[in-house]
């Protein structure tokens, strides 16, 4: 069956702030609206904007939530979890700077940090089903990304010995969703330990090919590390459970190419820009979700080294409303067809 997908939406993450109309879910959501978003995908980290405990146990705070929203004609898309699925995996060498998106108790602690934030993607969990959302979105967390370039000379088993390690803490999450029936569509994304599909294979696999272990598809990185972001929808669209509409471009020079020699943002080679403002083909995009029939949202996640976020997420509601296609009902050539007549078919074919 023909199925549009749904926007535009917004992730609030980047926007959300001290100041009005950023600093409350009301006032937030109320803003999006104005900008012609259709749904907000809310960080469940900012107590700003969102309580995910509350959440988790109070239908009655989850009604309240769904009804501030639907008063500014906002949905809620999904909840992101990407700070707290960050921390179910890291590698000692980011310790502190991955206790920064921890409570102060769990600071140079890494097993209570870890065990935080399994407690936080099981309250999102609940929280999710109690909201009547289906799905949320995340990031995997790195045991090996300190170990992505091959030299020196990785010990054997090593990728494996991470991977499969990975794959242990994150089953019962993933299990605990499948209760819930909502999925985790997981960030590809450098930095984590899935950043291409190559490794969301070898995740999945760890998973025991989980039905919950989905992916939050965004082609800015996929861009930055130079890989083929439409077949990518056509190897994986089955699994695709969210789109992060994010644009980005690559200028390889004489001095720098994929790894941008440690420079800033505005300086490097590969940069993330506002939509419409990079090389990321959406025509593309928008048309190969659409012949797979993608039915979730397409949020904006606004980064960009250049442009202001406000004017970004002006320009991004339309952009993204105009590139949805809503799916046609009927083939272009149905009215030169005619009634199914076997014999008839066997008659052309000489049968």
């Amino acid at each position: 069956m023909a199925t549009t997908m749904k926007g535009p939406g917004i992730f609030l993450a980047q926007f959300a702030g001290d100041e009005a109309p950023f600093n409350s879910l009301p006032s937030i959501v109320a803003w999006a609206a104005g900008h012609g978003y259709k749904g907000v995908q809310i960080p469940s980290w900012d107590g700003r904007l969102f309580d995910l405990k509350k959440a988790a146990e109070s239908q009655t705070y989850c009604d309240e939530v769904k009804g501030i929203c639907a008063d500014a004609g906002i949905q809620i898309t999904e909840l992101s979890t990407h700070l707290q699925g960050q921390l179910v995996a890291v590698h000692p060498a980011y310790d502190s700077q991955f206790d920064g998106f921890a409570p102060p108790q769990v600071h140079n602690n890494p097993a209570a940090r870890q065990e935080w934030a399994v407690d936080q993607l099981m309250l999102a969990a609940r929280a999710s089903r109690n909201l009547g959302l289906t799905g949320t979105v995340s990031f995997t967390g790195a045991l090996a990304f300190p170990y992505l370039y091959p030299w020196p000379q990785r010990p054997q088993g090593l990728i494996e010995t991470a991977f499969k390690e990975l794959g242990r803490r994150w089953k019962p999450i993933l299990d605990a969703y499948e209760d819930v029936g909502v999925d985790i569509g997981y960030e590809i994304h450098p930095g984590e330990d899935v950043f291409d599909g190559a490794t969301y294979e070898m995740f999945l696999e760890q998973t025991g090919n989980h039905n919950r272990c989905r992916i939050n598809y965004d082609p800015s990185h996929f861009l930055l590390q130079q890989l083929d972001y439409l077949a990518f929808i056509d190897i994986y669209h089955e699994r695709i459970s969210a789109f992060h509409a994010k644009d980005a471009e690559f200028n390889p020079t004489g001095r720098q190419g994929v790894y941008s020699g440690y420079q800033g943002w505005t300086e490097r080679a590969g940069r993330f820009r506002s939509l419409g403002d990079g090389q990321v083909d959406f025509v593309g995009i928008f048309s190969k979700l659409a012949q797979y029939n993608y039915d979730r949202w397409a949020v904006l996640e606004w980064e960009c080294c250049l442009k202001h976020p406000e004017d970004g997420a002006a320009e991004g509601a339309p952009f993204i409303a105009d590139h949805i296609i809503r799916v046609t009902e009927k083939a272009f050539d149905d009215f030169a067809g005619g009634e199914t007549d076997q014999a008839a078919i066997n008659k052309l074919l000489g049968l």
